[in-house]
């Protein structure tokens, strides 16, 4: 019988994964990872609780995996500092690539595993022995733009019972198979952050973002004060606090000036993006004559560009239409179809 180890973190998805796999004949094994931090020690309190319900229920084994330290330096510190930068990043892409594959995929061999599994909406297939990550058929709750990181060995390793159902389709399943688990509730938040609470978790953490400065316009005109550069992101209208008499849009945002700059929306729209720390899931290298398509953020549509890469590692992503508010240490992910190619984080 083979083995899997499910990353099973009390959530509906990875709760229906797990039962799936028992019912497919594997030999299931769950492990939670506990990430806690001080003020969001209730979180994962209830999240390892929910978890050890569903294996007992399901008659599986569960253990607790502690990745505080790593959760710590991969990915809390990360988010912070570049924050402390002025730049916007996506702490889930971090996660991803540092613990819930790379460290979750470790575990394979402290368990004797053969596979590993999660609750993520995506798809795989394999082709001439090469493995290629595919977004969902369920593009409503497609993850894949969360998983352009994954490596080939990981990806081989990996199965994704609920990747191509209709959530709808996941939670009846929960209810019809009795799981403790199946009225609760999808988080919307970053894992870390109690009560979505940016404010409170940065200035915890940073005493550089919260100082106050200025906001100005592009010509250095000073148009009022800002409380600090971690209230404002790219593209930012509300909130601003500022009577202009017309629309204006958080166009920079300046962490060595410790400003905020304001333009008109037609400021925000870039046909190219610079990329760095780029992973390409199941090729060598980019095709430069290849029109792909991207996307600059997750919930962003998918745009034809073509990708060249530089001599200094980077690359640069040509877009055939102007793209809106492209920001820096979000992630753009590359596809060809439903196959995602790979990505990187904007750096210009």
């Amino acid at each position: 019988m083979k083995r899997v180890l499910i990353a099973l973190s009390g959530g509906v998805d990875s709760s229906v994964s797990a039962y799936l796999l028992k019912k497919q004949g594997y030999d299931v094994v769950a492990i939670t990872f506990n990430l806690c931090d001080d003020i969001i020690k209730d979180n994962y309190t209830k999240m390892i609780e929910d978890a050890k319900r569903v294996s007992d229920y399901l008659g599986i084994e569960h253990h607790v995996v502690d990745y505080k330290e790593d959760f710590k330096e991969k990915v809390i510190g990360p988010f912070i500092r570049e924050y402390e930068l002025g730049h916007t990043p996506n702490p889930c892409i971090f996660c991803n690539k540092n613990i819930k594959f790379k460290r979750f995929h470790d575990e394979m061999k402290n368990f004797d595993a053969d596979f590993i599994a999660t609750g993520h909406y995506v798809e795989k297939y394999e082709e001439n022995g090469i493995h290629y990550l595919e977004k969902s058929s369920n593009i409503r709750k497609d993850q894949s733009y969360f998983l352009y990181n994954i490596k080939q060995d990981q990806l081989k390793d990996a199965i994704f019972p609920v990747g191509a159902m209709d959530k709808d389709k996941t939670r009846a399943i929960a209810k019809d198979a009795g799981i403790p688990v199946y009225n609760k509730k999808d988080s919307q938040e970053i894992c870390f952050i109690a009560n979505d609470d940016y404010k409170a978790f940065l200035n915890k953490y940073s005493e550089n973002i919260s100082k106050k400065g200025l906001i100005k316009d592009k010509s250095g005109k000073v148009l009022g004060e800002h409380d600090g550069i971690r209230n404002y992101t790219i593209g930012q209208r509300r909130g601003l606090n500022v009577a202009l008499g017309q629309r204006a849009f958080v166009t920079k945002i300046d962490p060595i000036h410790n400003e905020i700059i304001l333009g008109p929306e037609e400021d925000l729209f870039k046909k190219t993006a610079i990329i760095k720390d780029v992973n390409w899931i199941s090729i060598d290298e980019i095709d430069e004559d290849k029109v792909y398509t991207a996307k600059v953020r997750y919930r962003s549509n998918d745009e034809k560009a073509k990708i060249k890469k530089n001599d200094d590692g980077t690359y640069t992503v040509a877009f055939e239409e102007p793209q809106r508010a492209i920001t820096l240490s979000q992630s753009l992910v590359v596809y060809d179809g439903r196959t995602v190619v790979g990505g990187g984080v904007i750096v210009d």
